[in-house]
């Protein structure tokens, strides 16, 4: 990022913030949220939210936020990607920056689980509300469902998430949700990768609300794919998690759950952003390809 425009996020964040606002209202807006080619390619940025700033084997990876704008300008500017998830700080210096026109902008609203607390799995929503969505006239939500047999603050978690997806879909606002069932079969709390957890968490989180007509389901890409694509009708996007190192075997395992009917697309973060070899372009490109 040039220096002028590092400058230029600091004093507006200091000096006029109501900026802020006055971009998000004259901000060029796509007219729907999935275009022509009928897939979505989207920018995962949300995870600093909730404490997440390692990569990999680097545990401060993304503790620089202008190398994370960085990253995420470069990923924005490559053909076939469609906008970028994140909580209100990063969509506002997107917004601030430009780099949202036109683009899917999600906001990720319940990032209250922070990572490696006491309360890991009490997802409370800190970040965007259904109504502060609406008013940054961002183009869909985004929420975290883990789902803790063992735990009683996943109820609450349940609520908040259904009359999220009630709220948004009352101003027909799309939501994506990204649901796990939790394992403790190592100790601590795990997301369970297996395809029949997949499976239980889909049938969860496809009935939040009073109505599935604006829901999107955010899932990880796991064994027997096609098992866990046939638990809903509801339009699926694949999520990248924590980069393994194999960015090959990433790719082809992408583009299989690609060839499933109900999957649209990705969301994916860190692999893009922080790729091995650090060539974010490369890495984005060769994703979009996929699709």
């Amino acid at each position: 990022m040039r220096e002028e425009l590092r400058r230029r996020l600091i004093e507006t964040r200091a000096r006029s913030p109501e900026l802020i606002a006055e971009a998000a209202a004259r901000r060029p807006r796509r007219p729907a949220l999935v275009g022509e080619s009928g897939r979505l390619m989207i920018i995962a940025a949300d995870h600093t939210a909730r404490g997440i700033l390692s990569v990999g084997t680097e545990p401060m990876a993304m503790a620089s936020r202008f190398d994370l704008l960085d990253r995420l300008l470069v990923a924005l500017s490559r053909p076939g990607v469609d906008g970028v998830l994140g909580t209100a700080d990063i969509i506002e210096d997107l917004m601030l920056l430009g780099a949202l026109d036109g683009k899917v902008a999600v906001g990720s609203m319940n990032r209250g689980g922070l990572l490696g607390s006491v309360f890991e799995m009490d997802d409370r929503f800190t970040g965007y509300t259904a109504a502060g969505i609406v008013a940054g006239k961002l183009d869909a939500g985004k929420m975290l469902l883990r789902i803790d047999p063992a735990d009683a603050s996943t109820v609450r978690t349940l609520v908040a998430c259904g009359d999220a997806v009630t709220a948004l879909a009352s101003g027909q606002v799309p939501v994506m949700i990204e649901p796990f069932m939790i394992t403790h079969a190592s100790g601590r709390p795990r997301n369970d990768l297996t395809a029949d957890a997949a499976i239980r968490s889909v049938g969860i989180s496809s009935g939040l609300g009073t109505t599935s007509a604006y829901t999107w389901l955010k899932l990880p890409v796991v064994a027997e794919m096609e098992r866990v694509a046939e638990a809903s009708t509801l339009p699926i996007l694949l999520l990248g998690g924590d980069p393994s190192g194999d960015q090959e075997a990433m790719f082809a395992s992408w583009k299989r759950a690609l060839r499933l009917p109900t999957v649209r697309g990705f969301v994916v973060g860190r692999s893009l952003l922080y790729p091995p070899d650090g060539d974010v372009a490369a890495a984005v490109d060769t994703a979009v390809s996929l699709l």
